[in-house]
């Protein structure tokens, strides 16, 4: 069963467009420190480039 994804803020749900990928940003948003705030920028980076061919999703 899955859960429902939470929309999120504008700007990042522009760049990641896949629910596993919405949900996979969220956890790594929540984890504290410098190494993970990399580890965030880094998915981002990587999810936006898989995701770019993507349509646009609420």
């Amino acid at each position: 069963m899955t859960r429902p994804v939470p929309i999120l803020p504008l700007p990042i749900a522009r760049w990641i467009k896949t629910d596993c990928g919405r949900s996979q940003y969220l956890e790594l948003a929540a984890r504290p420190g410098p190494l993970a705030r990399l580890r965030l920028a880094w998915f981002v980076l990587i999810a936006g480039l898989r995701d770019w061919r993507l349509a646009d999703r609420p």
